[in-house]
């Protein structure tokens, strides 16, 4: 009887182990699996075809991103590479801007810098600008070949914009983000 026992006590703790280890998928197991990793690896090694591990086939969940910049006045933080296509063909033009508190700091290499710094800290959304949707309708003009990237951190939230003039929604940001992506290419 004691042996019936211990053995039904080894089945019930192997099932709660079993179900821990084999949720559903988008569910996270308990904390255990360094452990049951190293005997894994271990048996995987013996075993000459294994089974493969449940916890590799479901992708972590993404980091949620970061909200914009809210439009309105920022801290004026800002690390900032910049790099503008004038014109089909040539060579970008890449700027750094470094803004501490809305002044420019001795490492930017931005033509207008005072200008850059004093825009973002008025508006700490200008690189984040609404993406159309369908509800919107952007005017079909063209406003020339220039493109920009901006990728860095402005109050401490990540950025990574690209710019054109390929429409009146594209021209409308562009325009809005003038003092950031400088004099290149004749377009601000």
């Amino acid at each position: 009887m004691r042996s019936a026992r211990w053995h039904l006590a080894l089945l019930v703790l192997a099932a709660g182990l079993l179900a821990s280890c084999s949720g559903a998928p988008g569910t996270v197991a308990p904390s255990s699996a360094p452990a049951a990793s190293a005997s894994a690896s271990a048996s995987a090694s013996a075993d000459p075809d294994p089974l493969p591990d449940p916890g590799s086939t479901v992708p972590a969940p993404s980091p949620e991103a970061s909200p914009p910049p809210s439009a309105g006045p920022g801290q004026g933080d800002a690390e900032l590479a910049i790099s503008v296509v004038p014109d089909v063909g040539q060579e970008p033009v890449n700027y750094t801007l470094v803004c501490r508190a809305g002044v420019p700091a001795a490492e930017s290499s931005h033509p207008t810098a005072q200008a850059a710094c004093a825009a973002l800290k008025a508006n700490a959304a200008l690189l984040s600008p609404p993406k159309p949707t369908a509800a919107v309708g952007c005017t079909q003009e063209y406003g020339g070949p220039q493109k920009a990237t901006v990728t860095g951190v402005v109050d401490g939230v990540p950025v990574d914009t690209a710019f054109s003039r390929n429409d009146g929604c594209a021209i409308g940001a562009w325009n809005a983000a003038r003092s950031i992506l400088g004099p290149a290419g004749g377009a601000v």
